[in-house]
Formats: C-alpha cells, structure tokens, sequence
C-alpha cells in the first residue's frame, strides 16, 4: 500500500466521512469523490515543492509541527480550518483559487464547501506524512499498510487500489470522465475546456506520473533530506 492509499483508506473510512460531513454540510458520497480527486493534487503539488532543497527542508520543518497520531476522523474533528487553510497556501500557493475552482466544476460542490473540506484535511495531511516518513525512515519501505491501524484505515482491496481507480477501465473511465487524465490535462476534450490547467501546474513525464500521484517520490525527496 503506497502514500496514497493510505491516506484515502484513513480519511475515506465511516468515522473520518462523518467527521467532513458534519462540518461541511457535504454529503458522504460527496465527500469521496472530493478527497479521491483532491488528495492526488495536493500529493502532487507537495512532491513538486519538494524536489529542490530548500522545499523540502521547509515542508519537513512544516512536518515537524504536524505530528498527530490520533486516528484521521478525530483529527478531522478537531481540525483548526484557519490552519489548515494556510497550510494549503503553502502547498499550492497563488494556484489555491484554481484548485478550488477546478475541483467545484468536476464535482457540483460549491467553491465553499470545497475550500472547507480542503482546510479540514490539509493538517490530518501533514501529520500522515509526517508520520509516513517516519515509518519508510525506520523500516526502509514505502510500503504503508502499517499505518494503517494507527490513523484507523481500512484497506480497500474490494474496491482494487486507488490508483486503479484513478487509471480505471475503459468502461470506467467512460463512465467517470477518465479521473486521472482530467487530473492530468491528458484529455484533448479536457484541454479545451479548462486548458489542462492541473496538467500545467503538476506537469510531469508519462513515467514520473504514478510516482508523483502515489506519493513515493514525496517520501524519497524528504528521505533523501535526512541523509
């Protein structure tokens, strides 16, 4: 199990939704589908900040402040949305705006109810990977299914892995609007109505693309600082 799919199966459980909906006013189904397309952004925009130096010394310093190890749907619960929206500033910087915007136009949620659920996370978001990093650190794996007790995930092997849902079948991605190449701009219809604007601000290499998403170059880059 990679970064990704351990944060999802930890802020997608009954408990951790309950939480989102609670304080959002977000429906349960609407609260998964934002966090399977939120939280590959926020991952991607993370692993982009972090590639140089200095941006990964300042998300590991951001790290070292976010250390909570209760489980997500009390974090959720007791999440400082002040905070959390700062912290999001950092992440995507001037791109906040579009972010939101992008992710009301692809779900039907309101752009505040978007932003609201993205503050709530943001937090639980750092202290998972600061709590990631610290698990590939001492045991030399990325593989995360460790943690998932700790932060009260569930594994999502009935539903096959996130990333295979974001890839999806043919059938699926015809049904879904092909989830991860709208993420990724790679659509030609997807480009002509929003001008691949994630794909613009998260670019990568076709072969860098599933490291970036699932969170393993993040954890090399941060790794690689400790050294």
């Amino acid at each position: 199990m990679n970064l990704l799919e351990m944060l999802f199966s930890s802020m997608n459980n009954q408990n951790s939704v309950n939480s989102m909906s609670q304080k959002t006013g977000l429906s349960a189904s609407q609260v998964s589908k934002l966090l399977i397309l939120a939280l590959p952004i926020l991952l991607r925009a993370l692993t982009k900040n972090a590639a140089s130096r200095d941006g990964a010394k300042s998300l590991s310093d951001a790290l070292g402040q976010h250390t909570s190890t209760d489980n997500m749907a009390l974090q959720l619960q007791n999440a400082d949305e002040e905070d959390g929206t700062k912290i999001l500033g950092h992440i995507l910087g001037g791109n906040l705006g579009n972010v939101v915007g992008a992710l009301s136009q692809q779900t039907g949620v309101q752009q505040n109810q978007v932003q609201s659920l993205l503050g709530l996370i943001a937090p639980a978001l750092l202290s998972g990977l600061s709590a990631a990093t610290n698990h590939a650190q001492q045991q030399n794996s990325y593989d995360m299914s460790g943690l998932l007790s700790m932060f009260g995930g569930q594994p999502q092997q009935q539903q096959g892995g996130l990333l295979s849902q974001l890839f999806g079948a043919p059938q699926q991605q015809q049904q879904t609007g092909g989830l991860l190449s709208q993420l990724l701009g790679g659509g030609q219809v997807q480009q002509q109505q929003s001008g691949g604007f994630l794909s613009q601000l998260f670019g990568a290499k076709p072969q860098q693309q599933v490291q970036q998403i699932d969170g393993t170059a993040l954890l090399q880059a941060l790794l690689s600082l400790m050294k």
